[in-house]
């Protein structure tokens, strides 16, 4: 196999950044125009209590095993054949079936009441929502194998569609009757599901037949007849074992260990059950108490959301895709159940240097959003949801506060994901104990800091799980390199240079802010230049390795 998934991961980062950040801006151009004209209170319930659905069924459904079979795939092959990871991946189904059951009992009956004019049409949505997420769990091996096989822009193509059939059958049906907001996104969720679904087997359709072609043109030493860009999927794709569309079915394919599951990636999964049980609380944790106890009113909590979502954008952007990719860098790079000094020392010098850049990309830019966040947080938001929006200073506090937890948040995940890509189950299962301590501190701090200080409560608890996370970490990684005389951990420190110039930048926008709209971003467009380039010559290194993957990226 010459897939190289080094290169592949960076493609699929910058691939999923570009795109992401095209389909985000279209979902918060939708969500500034329901602040605007249908309401904050439809809004809390689409993008709180539903989303929250979505995302919980989905994470425990999938995630823990994606994970063991991203591993597995990469480090017992040998051991665990394609039949048992195809029967694997199809076990999301019957998952998110059985845990539609109950979630969809307790978002029903247990968390706090909608408005009765809402009442009919969330309690579609609920059931929709729930529909939606077995239906696209239903083109799980078919994602799990395009990403394997590092089919980097199919992924992308079918998240853009995905959101961008979502957005359009949902302003299609808001623009003709405003109030029926709730029901126009679950129909909305149906839909794109129905799109991912189509989308992969589709794709695989046709590939499957070009391939089959091409090896047979191969074989008898024939020139494809397929295009050049064509010729590109089909190429060093040897191991590439799927013949027909059957095969991403469940016991169809020709299973050479005969059980049709693994008993080791069994092992795996169930640890990584526990861990994603407890990070989808670490992650979710303010939107669980907000409908859990009524602390804050559907308009409350959509101006969270609002806030929330601004303020993650470049989480949403930029680090949930580097995560993701570096994610599956680490996994397919270094072995979980043996030590760095005993694995190949030029493939741990790789991992060394990727995580060290990752990790000073990643800081580099939560330090800037910090930085700017603090005199530009009230201009975004007035701009964005106008003046009755921002009157009474909630929703700024709300996200100058963000601001800190965006950097926690990106060093995290970079951190904390190079940790579950080399834990063996034994230290994922020890974490998972810490982490049960987390999720519990964190839901404690929640509610008690809410009462306190309000909305922002949610963001100190944030910050505060999100610190203890990166020392545990940190320590871990650190650990790990030592014996090597390595340390990636420096990455974290972005240099005189440039934190010189983030500390001048801040002090002169804070005492522009006072002064006209104009004047103020103008200020803040060359202060930010001036940070950029000062980060650009300190590190002269990363831009040209940048540079190269853009024109690669470009070109093809």
């Amino acid at each position: 196999m010459a897939r190289n998934v080094l290169e592949s991961s960076l493609l699929g980062a910058g691939f999923s950044i570009i795109f992401q950040i095209l389909c985000r801006i279209l979902t918060f151009g939708i969500n500034a125009y329901i602040v605007r004209h249908v309401g904050r209170e439809v809004l809390g319930i689409m993008n709180v209590r539903l989303l929250l659905l979505e995302s919980t069924l989905l994470f425990l459904s999938r995630e823990a095993i994606n994970r063991a079979a991203l591993s597995a795939n990469a480090q017992q092959g040998d051991r665990c054949s394609w039949a048992q990871l195809i029967n694997q991946m199809w076990l999301t189904v019957p998952i998110c079936a059985v845990l539609c059951a109950p979630c969809l009992y307790i978002w029903l009956n247990w968390l706090s009441a909608v408005d009765a004019i809402y009442a009919s049409q969330y309690e579609f949505a609920c059931y929709a929502v729930a529909l939606s997420c077995v239906l696209e769990l239903l083109a799980e091996s078919a994602v799990f194998v395009a990403q394997v096989f590092c089919f980097v822009k199919l992924k992308i193509l079918l998240n853009t569609l995905h959101i961008l059939v979502r957005s359009a059958i949902f302003l299609w049906i808001v623009t003709g009757d405003r109030s029926a907001a709730i029901n126009a996104f679950a129909l909305a969720q149906l839909s794109s599901a129905v799109t991912i679904v189509v989308g992969q087997y589709g794709f695989f359709y046709f590939y499957l037949r070009g391939f089959k072609d091409f090896v047979a043109r191969q074989a008898r030493k024939k020139p494809p007849t397929a295009k050049a860009w064509q010729v590109s999927l089909y190429e060093h794709m040897d191991d590439f074992p799927f013949k027909q569309l059957n095969d991403f079915l469940p016991g169809v394919m020709f299973n050479p260990n005969g059980k049709h599951f693994n008993r080791e990636l069994q092992t795996l999964t169930l640890s990584f059950v526990k861990q994603g049980v407890l990070k989808q609380i670490l992650t979710e944790g303010e939107k669980y108490v907000m409908s859990v106890s009524p602390v804050l009113s559907f308009g409350e909590q959509a101006t969270y959301d609002v806030v929330n979502n601004l303020g993650s954008m470049a989480a949403r952007f930029i680090f949930r895709p580097i995560e993701d990719s570096s994610y599956f860098y680490f996994t397919q790079t270094l072995s979980r159940d043996i030590k760095l000094a005993k694995q190949p020392q030029e493939r741990v010098r790789q991992a060394s240097s990727v995580l060290n850049n990752l990790l000073l990309g990643v800081s580099s830019i939560g330090l800037i959003a910090f930085t700017f966040g603090q005199s530009y947080s009230y201009p975004v938001l007035l701009l964005y949801g106008g003046p009755d929006f921002v009157a009474g200073g909630l929703p700024q506090s709300l996200l100058q506060w963000h601001c800190l937890a965006i950097y926690l948040l990106a060093v995290n995940g970079i951190s904390e994901g190079y940790m579950f890509a080399t834990n063996t189950s034994r230290d994922i299962d020890k974490y998972n104990y810490l982490m049960a301590i987390f999720s519990v501190s964190f839901l404690v701090l929640s509610y008690i800091l809410t009462g306190i200080f309000g909305p922002v409560g949610f963001i100190f608890a944030n910050c505060i799980n999100m610190l203890s996370r990166i020392l545990y970490s940190t320590y871990y990684i650190r650990a790990q390199y030592r014996p090597l005389s390595l340390d990636p951990l420096l990455g974290l420190w972005p240099g005189k240079l440039f934190g010189g110039t983030l500390l001048l930048a801040g002090i002169v926008c804070y005492w522009y802010q006072s002064s006209g709209l104009a004047t103020h971003l103008g200020v803040g467009v060359l202060a930010g230049l001036a940070c950029l380039l000062s980060w650009a010559l300190a590190h002269r290194d990363l831009v040209r390795l940048a540079w190269r993957y853009g024109r690669r990226i470009k070109i093809e």
